[in-house]
């Protein structure tokens, strides 16, 4: 086989660990990897896995609790041995590649891409950072095939180039590489137990109230006011994270209609409720402006303005946050009438939902306490943010 590396000029990064020098030298990824095929054709039972978009190998056990999800004919399932790789064809345009942590063998289905690491040339680790880096991700997309489904098979995916130092350096780098990712999935553990313990401490909080039940319409007003003379082209959707933010933020791009007259316009501290539901948000999710001065929503959603001299927005807010009107949705929604991921009900009826409404006092003290500890929560996750950032730049600059 010809030697296709090039060293006819510097290949040096811009970033490099002191006390290594020389050329870093080009490889194809079917040079540094290894297409296998192993099938279990002995019908052994080994744990069945599949590969998702952000945890890597899953065991589809765990992932789908009880439910069988194994064929009767186990004998075409490929085996993965600890440490080698694979992918979805179908999935590569969004980076899906993992590597298999198990400490014993598993099986996948036969439709995913499996390959393993040339030890000779690449250190395993690194290639696994190489492989979810930015530039590789891009190179994924422009060599698939397809139209609105990108497909990357190994053949196309074994003439993607990448630049290695000597494997000496190589492990220096995936160490360091090692410790930025261990840092950035502690900081995901530290963000979901604030999640777990702000729930907690959301319900601990709402279930010593002892206030009165109010029907929302007599504390707020429903919103009908439309954006007729195009007074905002701030397009909202509603996020169960992040709340009404842009449709330019969330998506990179306007979903929206060309014509935004008939949106309903909404001013800051407004209400909407998005009666999408999913697995996370079955009975959809309601939420305040807080981030813009105006923005417009399409007439799907039930938008509201509270009575701040009746209500406190951020206690408003926090109540919702809640599961406390879950049940008032349950009631009104008709039953198995889920029609396009919308959940179907009378406007009317939404609003006689009973909102639990003590003092101002009483809501101004509950908002300051919660707010105080969603202050924390958010500093963690801008944290997450910049670790994932630096990573990426790193990774940039490392593999350029």
């Amino acid at each position: 086989m010809s030697d296709t590396r090039k060293t006819t000029k510097p290949n040096v990064p811009n970033l490099r660990f002191p006390g290594f020098s020389g050329e870093w030298r080009q490889y194809t990824m079917g040079e540094i990897t290894e297409l296998f095929s192993r099938r279990n054709k002995k019908r052994t039972d080994y744990p069945m896995f599949s590969v998702t978009n952000t945890r890597g190998f899953v065991n589809q056990q765990e992932q789908f609790e009880d439910r069988e999800m194994k064929g009767e004919d186990i004998s075409a399932y490929k085996i993965v041995s600890p440490g080698e790789f694979a992918y979805n064809p179908a999935r590569i345009n969004v980076g899906s590649i993992a590597r298999y942590e198990g400490e014993a063998d598993c099986m996948i289905s036969s439709l995913y891409v499996c390959f393993k690491a040339n030890k000779e040339l690449v250190d395993s680790q690194l290639l696994l950072h190489i492989l979810k880096s930015p530039k590789m991700v891009y190179n994924y997309g422009i060599n698939g095939e397809g139209g609105v489904r990108i497909y990357l098979f190994y053949p196309n995916f074994a003439r993607i180039r990448v630049k290695l130092p000597s494997l000496e350096e190589q492990r220096e780098i995936a160490s360091f590489l090692n410790l930025i990712e261990e840092r950035i999935q502690i900081q995901n553990k530290v963000i979901e137990d604030c999640n777990t313990l702000e729930k907690e401490i959301q319900n601990q909080v709402f279930d010593k109230i002892h206030a009165p039940l109010v029907p929302l319409s007599s504390i707020s007003q429903r919103i009908t006011e439309r954006n007729s003379a195009l007074e905002s082209d701030n397009v909202l959707t509603i996020s169960a994270r992040e709340g009404l933010v842009s449709q330019l933020e969330f998506f990179k791009k306007s979903v929206a209609s060309e014509n935004l007259s008939n949106y309903f316009l909404l001013h800051k501290g407004d209400f909407a409720y998005n009666k999408s539901y999913s697995s996370d948000y079955p009975w959809g999710a309601i939420k305040h402006l807080e981030r813009y001065d105006t923005g417009v929503l399409s007439p799907l959603y039930f938008c509201f303005r509270p009575n701040k001299e009746i209500v406190d927005t951020r206690y408003l807010q926090f109540f919702f946050d809640t599961k406390l009107w879950h049940k008032h949705i349950v009631n009104i929604a008709v039953e198995g009438a889920r029609n396009h991921g919308l959940l179907n009900m009378a406007v009317g009826d939404f609003y006689t939902m009973p909102i639990l409404l003590p003092t101002m006092n009483e809501q101004l003290a509950i908002a300051e306490k919660l707010s105080a500890f969603r202050k924390k929560k958010v500093a963690e996750e801008c944290i997450y943010r910049l670790l994932l950032l630096q990573k990426q730049y790193l990774l940039k600059k490392l593999f350029v």
